[in-house]
């Protein structure tokens, strides 16, 4: 209902003279207008190359960790893999056009390593380098502002070979891949984004196995997490140096924790969980270190530490991309090695569920912006992923939708309010612009805004599509 809507209501009921002016003039009896949020805000959607682009193993690109893990059905629960997902490497132009047409001025991509560099250093793949100056050509020929993330987890595996983020040797790797995308495509791609959720790839990755390259146990995951913390400024300093005019951010997926009960073992259990969830990533590029206090198990990080780590951990960025899908509430469970705490099951909670067995909870975007934003050295915040997996119901040929676009609405609505509390949020990337291989899950959850059926390759615009691009116009 908006407040035209309300107001008729009140008035065919003879209340609307008892109604406090402050309900009248709130949000939520408004229409959400993009134009609420600013004129400089930015509005796009966001993909990843192992996630749509497919041609895994043509034109010279090289093996990545997940082209090996999903290679192996019993990694991926739908038995599927990224082979030729949405064949966005054969129908950018298309897609480009579509997103073009649905007013969508932003999108944020990723770079394949392994396409560059398919030893992941040493010679580089010429027809890589021409695969992303037509993407990045097509994007300003449409007068779409591309975003560059330059990794999005799909590492060259002849690097995983050799230890991968284990491996102190990677910052030096990473420096050659990072300068060579700078070099060739600086002089158009302005917005950089260095990592895409280390708080995801390197837990899931090199602790608890569930994905590539599927390393268990603290001792893999210790030295990946600092030498990714590292490679942050590895990353940053070489955009800074090459790119000229760059807005140089990273981007950290983070999620509100509360506590199931409301007494002090469950409290403490929350603030270890915030701490493995959101603060041992983002804390030690702001120059606070890895919360040791919260997480003991922390401190055999010294063994991974040279003389000049702790002052390269540091870097100053532009932005900061926060990524937000769900809260989490936590638990005491003192067989869990290290956190001594899990995630209550969201069934329990009583809200709705994606499809990825995740809670509906808005509200928990507002105050993990307003956490991330009371860190001092933070410049701006960026919504870099949002978005939701919901079975897509097709209707006379259309594919409605409409739980997403209330979970868009209602978590745009917290942004807002964040916003007009002070928080300099520089804008919002939907999660994503099309259905595409969501990593260990295989093809079942969908989150794009556009249906793609990967037995013929078609595009359907869904209902939130097109309300999404109509939100864009308003």
């Amino acid at each position: 209902m908006n407040r035209s809507e309300f107001l008729k209501l009140c008035a065919i009921l003879g209340i609307g003279s008892t109604i406090p002016k402050s309900i009248l003039a709130n949000d939520l009896f408004n229409d959400l207008r993009s134009s609420d949020f600013g004129n400089d805000f930015v509005w796009g959607t966001a993909t990843a190359s192992y996630q749509i682009e497919g041609a895994w193993n043509v034109d010279g690109k090289g093996e990545s960790i997940w082209d090996r893990f999903a290679h192996q059905p019993r990694n991926i629960k739908t038995k599927e893999n990224g082979d030729v997902a949405c064949d966005f490497y054969n129908r950018y132009n298309e897609d480009i056009e579509l997103m073009r047409d649905m007013h969508i001025k932003h999108s944020r991509f990723s770079i394949s390593w392994p396409r560059l560099l398919p030893e992941g250093t040493g010679k580089i793949n010429q027809k890589g380098i021409d695969f992303y100056d037509r993407v990045i050509d097509k994007y300003l020929k449409e007068n779409i502002t591309p975003w560059a993330t330059l990794y999005h987890w799909d590492l060259p595996q002849k690097l995983q070979d050799k230890g991968g983020w284990e491996n102190r040797d990677i910052l030096g790797w990473f420096e050659e891949y990072v300068s060579l995308c700078a070099h060739k495509f600086g002089d158009r791609v302005k917005n950089w984004m260095v990592f895409n959720e280390p708080g995801t790839f390197v837990p899931l990755g090199y602790l608890i196995k569930i994905h590539a390259p599927g390393k268990f146990g603290f001792n893999h995951f210790l030295p990946a997490l600092h030498h990714v913390s590292l490679a942050h400024g590895v990353g940053g300093r070489v955009l800074k140096n090459v790119v000229k005019d760059g807005n140089i951010g990273t981007t950290f997926s983070c999620s509100h924790v509360d506590p199931y009960k409301n007494n002090e073992r469950f409290i403490q259990s929350a603030k270890r969980m915030d701490a493995f969830t959101n603060r041992m990533y983002i804390e030690p590029i702001l120059g606070l270190g890895y919360p040791t206090a919260e997480i003991p198990k922390l401190k055999k990080m010294e063994k991974y530490f040279k003389p000049d780590d702790e002052k390269n951990l540091p870097f100053d960025f532009d932005f900061i991309g926060l990524q937000n899908y769900s809260r989490i509430v936590s638990k005491p469970l003192q067989i869990v090695p290290g956190l001594h705490a899990m995630n209550v099951k969201a069934k329990k909670l009583g809200h709705d569920i994606t499809e990825m067995g995740w809670e509906v909870y808005p509200e928990g975007m507002y105050k993990i912006i307003k956490q991330i934003a009371a860190y001092k050295n933070i410049k701006k915040i960026y919504i870099t992923e949002n978005g939701v997996a919901f079975k897509d119901s097709f209707v006379n040929g259309n594919i409605n939708d409409t739980k997403r676009i209330q979970f868009l609405k209602d978590y745009l609505k917290q942004i807002l309010r964040a916003k007009k509390e002070g928080v300099d949020i520089g804008g919002y990337f939907v999660w994503s612009f099309m259905d595409n291989f969501e990593w260990a899950e295989g093809y079942h959850p969908r989150f794009g805004l556009v249906h793609v059926d990967f037995k013929t390759q078609q595009r359907i615009i869904k209902d939130s599509g097109k309300w999404f691009s109509e939100f864009l116009q308003k």
